[in-house]
């Protein structure tokens, strides 16, 4: 692996970009420290209870929310509003045909996206700002709108930082940013641990069965996202003029877990409305309500998982179009062996995608409500590396070292993945 290193650092042009995105991984922490005007921190730290939106929110922007950043928003309303473009592409048809115009339509919808991220930046931030208001130091039209633009622009910046590293760095620049937020808590998590340790409050043992449980869900994440059923296609011969193409034999590749961590994300978001807005609305039967919607009620990991496995199954339904994979092989003259053009072979790959996701929208369930269970095992208080963060960071690992891998093959140079 060092060697693969060296190798792609003496490339001029792929050490350029690992460097380019190495600086704008330092200039992402640096704004994640500096605090927004007008804010009592001291005040701020009461406001964030265990299992509400914004402690998950926290966690995908490296701590910056719970230290009310610039950054605090992270870059969650890109994420929402690339997610909400991508589904109104899909029941706009004027939209639907700009997708299909190539890089200019690309670039239109790209454009609609940024519009609309400032918009839900500017929502989310006003909601934000008015929900944090006790810790607000001078209360006023004038110390809210102040705030909530700080935010919005915050969210911008970090925006246009990931489109950068995408364009000149290495990797999709979205992603390392979530990937780096979640990282830069790992030092203070360890520290914890540390700690906890010293004051005897848990044994070697624990530890090490945490770092072997952690070793093997590992493990699983890069088995299960690498894993796919490649369905076999064939392809007519043709002759043009002189020359005859066609003829080969290739596959659909068809992953497990087509759908990523956004299923995770999803299910998360929507189980953490209830104790947010408990949190804000002094009314008790809410909040007998919200309180079954903790992280350890037995309740709330089992519509957890089942929601994951519905928001697993929507995904990849929106993503992998089986109509339009069937109708693009019949225009290039492709077809699955004893399967007919059309209809058929839509029906048959939609088989194969709804058997296949399954496994993958349990194993991400399993894994999303992980650390209940590690917890119980290993008697460590607060884990602070869940099972979202960890398919995260293991998901963006393994693309950004094909990225690299795809770079080093170029000039004949070996890759990290063999």
């Amino acid at each position: 692996m060092f060697s693969t290193l060296r190798n792609a650092l003496r490339i001029g042009d792929l050490r350029r970009r690992i460097l380019f995105t190495i600086g704008m991984f330092f200039v992402f922490r640096i704004g994640a420290a500096v605090p927004v005007p007008g804010i009592d921190h001291a005040q701020l730290q009461s406001l964030f209870p265990g299992g509400t939106l914004f402690d998950f929110l926290d966690t995908v922007s490296g701590g910056a929310l719970k230290n009310f950043s610039v950054f605090a928003m992270g870059i969650m309303p890109y994420i929402n509003a690339s997610i909400i473009v991508q589904l109104l592409t899909l029941v706009i048809p004027a939209w639907e045909e700009m997708s299909k115009e190539g890089e200019e339509g690309r670039k239109t919808l790209t454009q609609y996206t940024r519009y609309l991220t400032v918009v839900l930046a500017l929502v989310q931030a006003f909601a934000t700002t008015y929900g944090l208001r006790a810790a607000v130091s001078s209360p006023g039209i004038f110390s809210y709108l102040l705030i909530a633009l700080t935010l919005t622009a915050g969210t911008a910046f970090l925006m246009w930082l990931g489109e950068r590293i995408t364009e000149d760095g290495i990797g999709n620049g979205i992603s390392l940013l979530i990937f780096a937020g979640i990282v830069a808590r790992l030092p203070a998590g360890a520290a914890k641990l540390g700690y906890y340790l010293v004051q005897g409050t848990v044994s070697w043992w624990s530890v090490a069965l945490l770092i072997i449980i952690g070793a093997i869900v590992i493990a699983a994440v890069v088995w299960i996202t690498e894993g796919q059923r490649r369905v076999p296609v064939q392809y007519a011969k043709r002759v043009v003029g002189r020359r005859v193409y066609g003829g080969q034999t290739t596959h659909i590749p068809i992953r497990v877990n087509h759908a990523g961590v956004i299923p995770v994300i999803f299910a998360a978001s929507i189980l953490a409305f209830p104790p947010t807005i408990a949190q804000f609305v002094n009314v008790s039967w809410l909040k007998r309500f919200a309180a079954w919607f903790t992280f350890t009620n037995p309740w709330y990991m089992l519509i957890y998982s089942l929601l994951i496995i519905f928001f697993t199954y929507f995904y990849t339904a929106v993503t992998f179009n089986t109509v339009d994979v069937a109708d693009n092989l019949k225009k290039y003259g492709g077809f699955i062996p004893g399967m007919r053009p059309g209809r058929p072979t839509a029906d048959y790959l939609n088989g194969i995608v709804n058997r296949i996701t399954l496994p993958g929208a349990i194993f991400l369930a399993l894994v999303a409500v992980l650390p209940n269970f590690v917890g119980a095992i290993t008697h460590i208080p607060g884990l602070w590396f869940g099972g979202t963060g960890l398919l995260i960071v293991v998901g963006v690992a393994l693309e950004t070292m094909k990225q690299i891998e795809a770079h080093l093959l170029m000039r004949q140079y070996q890759g990290f993945l063999r």
